[in-house]
C-alpha cells in the first residue's frame, strides 16, 4: 500500500469506529458537541501552534498565495450554485441553507489529517494556511446573512476574533519568527495534546453520521455533493494552473479544496436561523461521499 491507501483507510476506519460506538450505546450523538470543543478549542490550536512554532517559515510569501486559491474557488462556486438555485422555486432560507454548505469547505477538521497523512509536516503547514481563507469565508458569509436575514455585526466578528485555532495561527507565526523559546516541557505538552487531535475528530465525524438524512434531503444532498466535492475542486485546479503553482502547493490546494462541506456552516446555519436540518443532512452525508471522492481526486493529481 502507498501513502495514499493507507491514509484514506485508515481515516475511515477511524471514522467507521465512531460510528459503531455510537450503534452499540458506547457513545451518542449527544457527546459530539463535548468532543468537538476538546477539539476545536484545546487539541486542534495546540496541533497547528506546534506545527507554525518548529516550521521553517522562509517560504512565508509563496504560501500566502493559497488562502487565496481557497478563496477565490469558493466565491466561484458559489456564485454560480447561488444562480442554478435561483432556478428553483425555494425559499432564501432554504437557498442559502444550501449555498453555505456549498461554500465553506472542512479544510481543518477533516483537511488537516488528510494533508498530515499524506503529505507530512510540510503538507499539513500548507493546509493550516488553506484554512485561513475558511476562516475569512466564514465571516464574509456572516455578514452577508446579517444583512440578508438580520443578525448582530459584532457577533458574527467575535465568534471569528475568539476561535483559538485563528490564535494559534498568530502565536505560531509570531514566536517562530521571533525565535521566542517555548521550553521542553510547554513544547511537548503542546506536542502530545495535538497528537490526539486527529483520532478525535474522525471519531467525532464518526459519530455524527446520520444516513438518514439522505431520504429526508435526497436533491440538496445530491447538489451539494455533486458541487462541492466536484466542481469546487475543479475550478481550484483550474486557479492553481493559472497560477502556475507546483508540487505540494498544487496538490494540497486542490485536495483541501476537495474536501467536504464543513462544520462551520452548521455554526451559520443555527445562528441566523436557516433550515439547519437540511445544513446538517448535506454536511455530514457529502462527508460520507468524500471518502470516495477523495482517493479518486487524490490519485488523478
Amino acid at each position: 500500500m502507498n501513502a495514499i491507501e493507507i491514509t484514506i483507510l485508515s481515516i475511515v476506519l477511524m471514522i467507521a469506529l465512531g460510528y459503531f460506538l455510537k450503534r452499540i450505546d458506547f457513545l451518542s450523538f449527544k457527546d459530539v458537541d463535548s468532543l468537538n470543543n476538546i477539539v476545536i478549542y484545546i487539541l486542534l490550536p495546540c496541533m497547528i501552534f506546534h506545527a507554525l512554532y518548529t516550521a521553517d517559515l522562509s517560504l512565508l510569501p509563496q504560501l500566502g498565495i493559497l488562502p487565496f486559491v481557497i478563496l477565490a474557488s469558493s466565491f466561484i462556486t458559489g456564485i454560480i450554485s447561488y444562480f442554478i438555485l435561483k432556478t428553483f422555486n425555494i425559499s432564501d432560507k432554504h437557498l442559502w441553507s444550501i449555498l453555505i454548505t456549498v461554500m465553506i469547505a472542512n479544510t481543518g477538521f477533516m483537511g488537516y489529517p488528510v494533508s498530515l497523512g499524506i503529505y507530512g509536516h510540510e503538507g499539513f503547514l500548507r493546509a493550516i494556511f488553506c484554512d485561513t481563507a475558511t476562516m475569512a469565508i466564514f465571516l464574509i458569509l456572516s455578514f452577508v446573512l446579517i444583512l440578508k436575514f438580520g443578525g448582530n455585526i459584532k457577533t458574527a466578528i467575535k465568534k471569528i476574533a475568539l476561535f483559538p485555532p485563528l490564535w494559534a495561527i498568530v502565536f505560531g507565526i509570531l514566536l517562530n519568527l521571533t525565535n521566542i523559546p517555548i521550553g521542553p516541557v510547554i513544547d511537548n505538552t503542546v506536542n502530545y495534546l495535538g497528537n490526539g487531535a486527529i483520532p478525535l475528530i474522525m471519531l467525532s465525524l464518526g459519530i455524527s453520521i446520520d444516513l438518514e438524512g439522505l431520504r429526508r434531503s435526497k436533491s440538496a444532498i445530491i447538489f451539494t455533493s455533486i458541487i462541492k466535492l466536484a466542481f469546487f475542486p475543479f475550478i481550484a485546479f483550474l486557479i492553481v494552473s493559472f497560477l502556475g503553482l507546483s508540487d505540494l502547493q498544487f496538490d494540497v490546494s486542490i485536495v483541501e479544496a476537495a474536501m467536504p462541506s464543513g462544520m462551520l456552516s452548521m455554526l451559520l446555519a443555527i445562528t441566523y436561523k436557516l433550515d439547519f436540518e437540511l445544513t446538517s443532512d448535506c454536511i455530514l452525508i457529502n462527508t460520507v461521499f468524500s471518502l470516495v471522492s477523495l482517493p479518486i481526486i487524490i490519485m488523478l493529481i
